[in-house]
């Protein structure tokens, strides 16, 4: 048996930091997005090896290193599931060390893929509980959509849906280390811009130059870096009716009312950048897309 899932990338249109917790994770208000640009999973039934991966990119770890491993790993530790040896194929767009989820929705990927071979033991719901246990953001890429995530950033509530539009996701050549972005927030002076509330507002009357222009990622704010403002002035030049960093970056989106202006945009940025794509919002999460 062969089974083919499809892994979208998510943009943050927020990120507020709410605050540090005693055991050391952050509180955050974020509205998170899945978007056309995606990973392929494909995973197939082999006579013996337990799990095997295989990535596309050879410098990715293709054993417990790579949290892809780690959920097959996961789903077959549960005891509704009877494991079987499984060869996984993980061909990758999504840029690495982004902020746009990619290890995340693969690992979403793998448990989507595994669940619909073993039978649907489990429903969707229980497949983002289990997901929790990998990473924060797993939850979100097995649901997708538009959403609103707090907590640690896992608990999801359904929110409107982001109008129609082009997106350009721009990473440029820098390094963010999560751990390092959420020391500098805890720095004293630091103060959230509590943008979601503006941008959830503007998502509920549907009007797209309103949730465009109120995008927010208090990760900029800390981080201040020059890159991602250079990247950001170029979409606002080329017409995007707002620009943001995702997550804790490096990469940045902007919107765009048209396709055109958005390809143009991508155009220009790949004069000077390697990872430039140009895609849509979309309302879905890791589906499997082909079953053999």
């Amino acid at each position: 048996m062969q089974v083919t899932v499809n892994a979208p990338a998510k943009i943050n249109l927020t990120l507020d930091i709410l605050g540090r917790r005693a055991d050391g994770y952050h509180t955050v208000r974020m509205l998170m997005q899945s978007v056309s640009l995606s990973d392929t999973v494909t995973l197939t039934t082999v006579p013996e090896g337990s799990v095997q991966l295989w990535c596309s990119r050879p410098d990715l770890p293709c054993d417990e290193g790579n949290i892809a491993y780690r959920a097959a790993q996961l789903f077959f530790a549960q005891e509704e599931v009877t494991p079987f040896s499984v060869k996984i194929d993980i061909q990758k767009r999504i840029p690495v060390a982004a902020g746009l989820a990619g290890g995340s929705t693969d690992a979403a990927a793998v448990l989507v893929g595994l669940n619909h071979m073993a039978g649907m033991p489990f429903h969707v719901q229980q497949l983002a509980q289990l997901g929790a246990a990998l990473g924060a953001d797993v939850p979100f890429c097995l649901l997708g959509g538009t959403m609103i995530a707090q907590g640690i950033g896992t608990e999801l509530t359904a929110a409107p849906p982001l109008p129609a539009c082009s997106l350009v996701l721009a990473k440029p050549g820098v390094s963010v280390s999560t751990q390092e972005a959420y020391r500098q927030s805890d720095k004293e002076g630091f103060c959230s811009a509590f943008g979601t509330g503006a941008v959830l507002a503007a998502l509920q009357q549907g009007d797209l130059s309103s949730v465009a222009a109120a995008v927010c990622n208090d990760f900029e704010q800390v981080l201040q870096l020059e890159s991602i403002q250079k990247i950001k002035a170029e979409m606002l030049r080329a017409g995007a009716l707002g620009a943001c960093m995702s997550g804790s970056g490096p990469t940045v989106f902007g919107v765009f009312a048209l396709e055109e202006q958005a390809q143009a945009c991508a155009m220009q940025l790949q004069k000077e950048l390697q990872e430039v794509f140009v895609c849509t919002a979309q309302q879905e999460g890791c589906r499997v897309i082909k079953t053999v």
